[in-house]
């Protein structure tokens, strides 16, 4: 298991930070097209990092380690994540460090880092949007929690490769009611995480509104192009998460190398299902008041509540 084990590792790693921006650029494209606009192509998102990469490292004047040490950060736990999570196999050497509380944990790393970075530079811009990214977080991950704990409690394990495998053996608790309510509440947080309509705009710069574009304002060149990359991945990895406990099957069980590719290629179509859909989506939604997303994020948690109650209650436990 071991030489197989560890190239599906890297395979997951290597799909997610090259085909991150990829599902960028195909999210603007789908977007583009729905709105009558001929769109950029599929891999602008790739054209603008190698731009950003060429041009010289700008930090912001009087800060200090945390915004430097942030747009590593964050792509580094993304990549962590990656290794981590059953996205291709269930069965790698990693599998049995791939904890619910693990993976939130490196989720809400990543998050504080990149608040700290926008507090750092001192400007009211980071300061306000590291304030507001941080009460989306407080909301965001009790929901994630709650959400698969009750998909955990059949498994009897919050480890996500074995809440993936035994999903893969038993397709009628996929559909069980306190599946699908842990599912949509999952859905629900994954855009509030992500940074996506209606909770956030990633396409604007209006202060009034922008969350996470107000943490990154001061970054430019390399710094930027690793911001852009680790929120490409983090979106990446959580349509991946949804993708595996939503519809795991294709999910490789075993080291096979052919049901490993497979797993592979499953995922990747999977998640441009999910980019493509929810980039439909946004074209017909608004943003939501800032003052409102609360309530967004609370009926979430309320959903995420009832799946938890109906999954011990269906469990006779």
């Amino acid at each position: 298991m071991s030489a197989a084990g560890w190239a599906a590792v890297a395979a997951q790693v290597v799909l997610v930070v090259g085909g991150a921006p990829l599902l960028t650029g195909l999210m603007r494209q789908v977007r583009a097209v729905l709105e009558g606009r001929a769109g950029a192509g599929i891999t602008q998102p790739w054209r603008d990092a190698r731009k950003l990469l060429r041009k010289e490292p700008i930090t912001a004047e009087g800060s200090g380690p945390a915004f430097r040490v942030a747009p590593l950060l964050l792509v580094t736990t993304a990549v962590v994540i990656a290794a981590l999570v059953p996205l291709a196999s269930t069965a790698t050497p990693l599998s049995g460090s791939a904890d619910l509380l693990v993976v939130v944990g490196l989720l809400a790393l990543g998050t504080v880092s990149l608040a700290l970075a926008g507090l750092d530079t001192g400007t009211a811009f980071g300061g306000m949007g590291a304030s507001r990214e941080m009460t989306v977080a407080a909301l965001v991950e009790p929901t994630i929690l709650l959400s698969v704990l009750a998909l955990s409690v059949s498994t009897g394990s919050t480890n996500l490769a074995r809440i993936v495998a035994g999903r893969i053996h038993d397709p009628a608790g996929v559909a069980s009611p306190s599946s699908l309510l842990a599912v949509v509440a999952l859905a629900v947080v994954v855009l509030a995480e992500a940074g996506r309509l209606p909770v956030d705009n990633p396409a604007t710069h209006l202060e009034l509104t922008m969350v996470h574009e107000a943490m990154v304002l001061e970054y430019a060149g390399p710094d930027l192009a690793l911001v852009e990359l680790g929120a490409q991945m983090r979106l990446t990895v959580l349509l991946g998460i949804v993708a595996s406990l939503a519809a795991p099957w294709g999910t490789a069980t075993g080291t096979g190398l052919l049901a490993v590719a497979l797993g592979l290629v499953l995922f990747a179509a999977k998640v441009a299902v999910l980019g493509g859909a929810l980039a439909a989506a946004e074209v017909f939604w608004a943003k939501v008041r800032l003052f409102r997303v609360p309530e967004l994020l609370a009926g979430s948690f309320l959903l995420a509540l009832l799946a938890v109650a109906a999954s011990y209650f269906l469990s006779g436990e």
